[in-house]
């Protein structure tokens, strides 16, 4: 396709101008020395003259500048190949100006993005070494224990090869969840999608976790008493997952004697709301923007004791958003915190 072209007269107009006045000036005193001089003659002169200048300057100019100009985008790419077909090329450099510095301000945002990742990617890389590390180090230190002569010990060779296995569990959670995680991202991870009951579902969360919560005595309960169905449609295993995941993020950071409440409410028409609150320790403010990151924790030191993978939140995130839907979180330190997501109803039941 021909490239078309956004016309600037200015140039040439005022520079044919310069040259027919000058010429003409010339012209007439060459006349006046050695012709008859005609009151019409200098007039046609003028205008032979401007308009010649006029075709050459616009023209030659023109080609001159979008030849070169193209040379740059070709070589430097400082615009897109595609807008060179699309828009117009012109030659008033106003407008090229333009072009560029918005070009250069788009890279700017672009690169400022680039090292946002690159220290995103940094500290990705660092996190994952180190909670790989740990259970590899602990599991090889007991290992190399038992071989230096522990294990013609029975007591310590037991205790030593459960600590060991400890490590190996969580090696294991470290693996999966990550693995899990790529999946998502990628869509690899296809979603069963069906219809079940979410208050049903909650409960049986409850009764998976209420050991657990019992240890710290934090009460599970929902927050009235649910007589009817509530009917989603989703993947019920990976629903079961974002459940689990933030119960037992509410029971981990939970006060002793605190409470983990459910609830479920009607958003709109076709979408219902659910709700994970509970009393504990909360979350500071400048810690909610990347409470979903891999392996972020709020209390790095805490946390670890209660295993797990560390991946909890971003996986809960993932999966929420390969539903196409959303989760939210509300948090004030020392008071508590309530992660939600939405889901959409079924419109029939099962």
């Amino acid at each position: 396709m021909r490239t078309k072209f956004k016309k600037s007269y200015r140039f040439a107009l005022y520079t044919s101008l310069y040259v027919t006045v000058l010429t003409t000036l010339l012209a007439s005193v060459f006349l006046l020395l050695f012709y008859e001089l005609k009151w019409y003659l200098p007039l046609a002169f003028a205008v032979i003259v401007y308009i010649s200048c006029f075709i050459i300057i616009q023209f030659r100019v023109e080609r001159f500048i979008y030849k070169r100009v193209k040379k740059i985008y070709d070589d430097l790419t400082l615009l897109e190949s595609t807008t060179l077909r699309k828009g117009a090329i012109t030659t008033d450099m106003r407008t090229l100006t333009e072009e560029i510095d918005k070009f250069a301000k788009d890279k700017k945002i672009e690169i400022e993005t680039l090292k946002v990742r690159e220290e995103y990617r940094k500290e990705f890389l660092g996190n994952i070494s180190h909670e790989l590390k740990t259970p590899l180090f602990t599991v090889q230190g007991y290992i190399l224990t038992l071989l230096d002569g522990a294990m013609d010990d029975k007591v310590i060779r037991k205790k030593y090869l459960e600590r060991a296995s400890k490590g190996i569990e969580r090696l294991g959670y470290i693996v999966k969840d990550l693995d899990m995680i790529t999946k998502l991202e990628v869509g690899d991870l296809s979603l069963q999608t069906e219809a079940f009951d979410i208050i049903e579902l909650a409960k049986s969360v409850f009764e998976m976790l209420e050991m657990k919560a019992a240890k710290k005595k934090i009460t599970l309960t929902f927050d009235l008493e649910y007589k009817t169905s509530i009917i989603v449609k989703a993947d019920k295993e990976r629903i079961q997952q974002v459940l689990v995941n933030l119960v037992v993020n509410s029971i981990k950071y939970g006060r002793e004697k605190g409470t983990t409440e459910i609830s479920v409410e009607n958003l709109i028409k076709n979408k219902v709301i659910v709700r994970v609150t509970d009393n504990g320790e909360g979350i500071s403010s400048e810690n909610i923007p990347r409470l979903f990151e891999r392996f972020f924790r709020v209390d790095k030191s805490g946390s670890r004791k209660e295993g797990g993978s560390g991946l909890g939140l971003s996986i809960v995130k993932h999966i929420i958003e390969a539903h196409d839907e959303k989760i939210y979180v509300e948090s004030e330190f020392n008071v508590g915190s309530e992660f939600s997501f939405t889901l959409e109803k079924a419109e029939t039941t099962p």
